[in-house]
């Protein structure tokens, strides 16, 4: 009721509106500032005691324009908690616990470790074990489990992350494109750090016109809706496509098309991609695996890692929205 203790500020690489156990999130935070991050810090703390709280207490934020907004506070654990307490080398569950039992936070002198490092929370899917269940995300929670991804780098963090989620994402094929008119613009860095990996890019007519103009070299394929072929089906029945992203739009064809998608990429295995923020992160995954040579190494050496000044080459951070 008087002490603080934040085990970490995790950063959801979905955007609010999505249930943090469907969201992958990542420890540190890539895109805030260290202001933001200070704000968030205080708030937890403030509002802890206001709670009075005795244990643990997890709050979701959401930032908007540099502004902090509390969506909500729950007196109680999370299911990140064994994510976070491997991630900073601390036993969360038992501090809370022996502090419920009226140990003080201060007898425990904690200290957070793998500072130096990027862990990453990947959601597991049940949807190919649910024939018809449209595996789009929302407020409704659907992932079973999660898996982690640890490395120096968020991009390889985040390809170990999914790799151990069941999620392969390609080196190399072709990427199927089709969003709503608003992310567009968003999707041209995105589609051209892809095309610079060697990737090929196919799209629906109104995003293949976009990224043209933008200089990219795009095919373009018919939608589902539009009756002709090929579709975007067919290419993936065929094995023509490897990585779908697809922001999902409000009209009834375009919905339809989607649902259709996600449904048969779950059913061949394709990596499904419904939000800019996730495409951004699995472009830099791409680009890591591609330009790195991805290794297995203990907790304790994540844990103690030096800083990052001192391994070579070492980089972090993604792309800010």
């Amino acid at each position: 009721g008087e002490d603080v203790f934040i085990g970490a500020v995790m950063e959801q690489l979905e955007e609010a509106g999505v249930h943090s156990g469907d969201s992958a999130c990542v420890i540190p935070a890539q895109t805030l500032s260290p202001a933001t991050v200070r704000t968030i810090e205080d708030y937890t703390r403030r509002i802890a005691r206001a709670l009075k709280v005795v244990g643990c207490v997890n709050l979701q934020m959401a930032v908007k324009d540099g502004t902090v907004y509390i969506l909500e506070a729950n007196p109680r654990a999370s299911r990140t908690v064994p994510y976070v307490s491997k991630a900073i080398g601390i036993p969360l569950a038992k501090v809370a616990t022996m502090v419920m039992l009226g140990k003080r936070l201060s007898n425990f002198e904690l200290r957070r470790r793998g500072e130096n490092a990027v862990s990453v929370k990947v959601p597991v899917w049940p949807f190919q074990k649910l024939p018809g269940v449209d595996a789009i995300l929302s407020p409704e929670m659907k992932s079973t489990g999660e898996s982690m991804g640890w490395d120096y780098t968020f991009g390889v963090a985040y390809y170990k992350g999914l790799l151990a989620a069941g999620v392969r994402l390609p080196l190399e094929g072709t990427v199927y494109l089709t969003v709503r008119d608003e992310d567009k613009q968003k999707l041209v860095p995105v589609a051209t750090k892809l095309a610079a990996l060697g990737l090929t890019l196919c799209a629906t007519k109104g995003t293949a016109t976009h990224l043209r103009e933008h200089g990219l070299k795009v095919e373009t394929v018919f939608r589902v809706s539009e009756r002709q072929a090929p579709d975007a089906l067919d290419l993936m029945r065929r094995g023509q496509i490897q990585l779908i992203i697809n922001t999902p739009t409000k009209g009834s064809g375009a919905k339809r098309d989607g649902a259709a998608m996600r449904r048969l990429a779950v059913d061949l295995g394709i990596p499904f991609i419904t939000m800019m923020s996730a495409a951004r992160a699995a472009a830099q995954a791409i680009e890591a695996a591609k330009s790195t040579t991805i290794e297995v190494r203990s907790s304790a050496e994540y844990l103690e890692a030096p800083p990052r000044e001192e391994r070579k080459g070492a980089s972090t951070g993604v792309e800010a929205p």
